[in-house]
């Protein structure tokens, strides 16, 4: 790890002040982060602790949106009585991600914000477009299991990690963030991360210096919330493909991908052929798909776990 100065933001402004300093980051629990600084794919200059912000609370709003501080740790957001109650695929979502103690560490900005666990790109002997723009990927003609088979590039086949961006992508919810010259704006979930292109390394909307300060859920969305996620192995491993989905009990609802592309995957479109059956709302999930000799499988897997999402869904 090379060496980084440090320093604890008690206020935004002092955390805005700090972020123009080069090569400046913030950090909150640190759960990804920090290993990418022990491997020096990530080389920060200076780390800027936000955990002071004040950052960690879960409020009703007016309008009965639900807002999340950015630092409101997974555990606590998964076990709120209104996120159980009114955004079940929230919760369901969060509990399949990582171990319990990683949950109680990470927080919900650093959530959206981990970055790809494609091997390539943590092995520094191999060229990633993440890591080094322009020296070439790795995964395309290596092995390709774990990768993107729908909204990939000639750049980079890597896949998004979180199980907590894909429920927040059904839910349409809203990423607050501050600018480092103290402006605010709202970015839709929609718009947040990234595809790859030829600039697989920006991965999100965000800009220099601009920290996330909450994410807004709108009011709850009816109907049967449901997370499936498909993995090696039943604890402790990232999805091969997971479904988040909410479903009314007409048949119709919202269906987000994860495991299958670079950003969780949604297409609206898709929803309007709920009616039609898994198979129909997979294809136009799906349209496009390219795979591998490695990944031809997810295509297969997405159908039939769609399928299973919505059988359950029926039942109740």
């Amino acid at each position: 790890m090379k060496a980084f100065t440090f320093e604890r933001a008690r206020t935004l402004a002092e955390a805005a002040n700090a972020a123009r300093k080069p090569g400046a980051k913030f950090i909150a629990g640190g759960t990804n982060l920090l290993d990418l600084m022990k491997l020096e794919i990530e080389s920060p200059q200076h780390l800027i602790d936000v955990n002071g912000l004040g950052l960690d609370k879960i409020e009703l709003l007016p309008d009965g949106r639900l807002r999340v501080g950015a630092l409101v740790r997974n555990t606590d957001l998964a076990s709120d009585s209104r996120v159980r109650r009114d955004y079940g695929v929230l919760s369901r979502a969060l509990l399949a991600g990582a171990s319990m103690q990683l949950r109680n560490k990470a927080t919900t900005a650093g959530n959206l914000l981990q970055r790809t666990r494609c091997p390539y790109f943590y092995d520094t002997n191999m060229p990633c477009n993440k890591r080094h723009p322009g020296s070439g990927c790795s995964a395309i003609g290596g092995f390709s299991r774990q990768h993107a088979v729908v909204g990939a590039s000639s750049a980079c086949i890597a896949t998004h990690p979180s199980d907590m961006a894909i429920a927040m992508r059904v839910l349409d919810a809203q990423v607050e963030t501050a600018r480092a010259d103290g402006s605010v704006r709202t970015i839709p979930i929609a718009d947040f991360h990234r595809l790859p292109g030829n600039t697989p390394h920006i991965e999100t909307a965000l800009e220099p210096g601009e920290l996330i300060t909450a994410v807004t859920l709108p009011k709850p969305v009816a109907g049967t919330h449901i997370y499936r996620k498909v993995r090696d192995r039943s604890s402790y491993a990232f999805a091969l493909i997971s479904v988040a989905a909410i479903i009314e009990p007409n048949g119709a609802g919202r269906v987000a991908l994860g495991g299958v592309a670079h950003k969780p995957w949604r297409v609206e479109a898709a929803e309007q052929a709920m009616g039609s059956g898994a198979r129909a709302v997979a294809d136009k999930l799906l349209a496009g798909a390219r795979t591998t000799e490695d990944n031809a499988f997810k295509l297969v897997l997405v159908h039939r776990t769609l399928h299973a999402v919505m059988a359950d869904a029926k039942k109740g």
